[in-house]
């Protein structure tokens, strides 16, 4: 191979390094009250910044990252389940450990009717992080979405959508995106008339505690493979759900499909939802067309405090030395079941 060839070769290489985006997905980061109990300081603060010390690796890997707030940030009093409403130095930890994108739409938006989610908007606001799902009103909402950011030159479309708020209606004009095929369709127009190259759809839905999805997932999963979405990112179950990476025929190209990432962290005590999964995958661009590869995911278990002072820490699978002696037994049991029943059901997503 002559030299003119090599530099040639190279320098494809490097402009495909360089359009390369990497994603990263957690799922339900919830905050019930016993993690509340964990978190309080002396002086009446709230110190997230030991929860996600072990896997702040792999959210700052990714070129952008994405998590499911599922508690308003309605102010104090501070109240886990049925009702939540959480710190806003919760949020703030998250955006600090490196998320990128926070998601609101989900059952628990509304905890604190309007008012807590327009707190929750502004609150948001106010920490410089973007967020879809949830609006102070109908304006606010043609203001956001679509939401399109440009990641290493690529333009990347992002939706949220709930099927629900626990019965709970609106109030007042504030908006909640929710599961409706039209709105989505409209949606996804949109995004590609304001130029958008990849299409992700972020969904709250399914069945809690079912470790495989439902008929309406599926069908709903089907649909959007036909509008062309390009990544399927779903969660509330709060447990993990099997991963797909599927083949569009009408577009010719592949789909990443993941029906529920179960819970990022919580104090939920059911096996399997002590833990959940993190999805990484990289999408490049061919001309116009995104190729979506190299989809795989890590899980991680959710250690609970043992004493007054030490609070809730996330751990992932390839760091069990740092699992407590009488955490073992539930950390062997999470890791089990979700490899035995539910990642073993993936499909062209395999383990990190």
């Amino acid at each position: 191979m002559n030299l003119l060839s090599v530099l040639a070769l190279s320098l494809v290489s490097l402009l495909q390094s360089n359009n390369q985006v990497d994603l990263m997905f957690v799922g339900d980061a919830m905050q019930h009250s016993p993690q509340l109990n964990a978190a309080i300081c002396a002086d009446g603060t709230y110190d997230y910044s030991p929860c996600f010390r072990y896997v702040e690796e792999d959210i700052r890997w990714a070129d952008f990252a994405v998590v499911n707030l599922e508690c308003p940030l309605g102010g104090r009093p501070y109240t886990g389940f049925p009702a939540f409403s959480a710190p806003d130095s919760y949020a703030q930890q998250l955006i600090t450990s490196g998320f990128d994108l926070i998601l609101t739409a989900n059952n628990h938006c509304l905890d604190r009717r309007d008012k807590g989610l327009r707190r929750t908007v502004n609150v948001l606001d106010s920490l410089g992080i973007p967020h879809i799902g949830t609006y102070s009103n109908a304006a606010e909402r043609a203001q956001r979405i679509p939401y399109i950011t440009t990641i290493k030159g690529v333009k990347f479309a992002f939706l949220d959508y709930t099927y629900g708020t626990n019965g709970i209606s609106l109030q007042s004009d504030a908006v909640v995106d929710y599961i409706d095929r039209d709105l989505i369709a409209r949606d996804l127009e949109k995004a590609r008339a304001h130029g958008a190259q990849v299409l992700c759809v972020n969904l709250h839905w399914g069945i809690e505690y079912q470790l495989q999805p439902v008929q309406s997932q599926r069908d709903l999963a089907d649909w959007l493979i036909e509008q062309g979405v390009d990544l399927i990112i779903g969660g509330h179950p709060h447990v993990v759900e099997r991963m797909e990476m599927r083949h569009s025929n009408a577009y010719d190209k592949d789909v990443l499909l993941v029906y529920s990432l179960g819970n990022f962290i919580s104090n939920q005590r059911d096996i399997d939802s002590r833990g959940g999964a993190m999805v990484k995958v990289s999408v490049t661009m061919n001309g116009a067309k995104p190729l979506v590869h190299d989809a795989r995911y890590k899980l991680f278990f959710v250690q609970k405090p043992s004493y007054r002072g030490e609070n809730y820490v996330v751990i992932p699978e390839n760091r069990p030395e740092l699992i407590r002696p009488d955490s073992r037994g539930e950390f062997t049991r999470f890791m089990q079941r979700t490899h035995d029943l539910v990642v073993s059901h993936n499909v062209n997503v395999p383990a990190e």
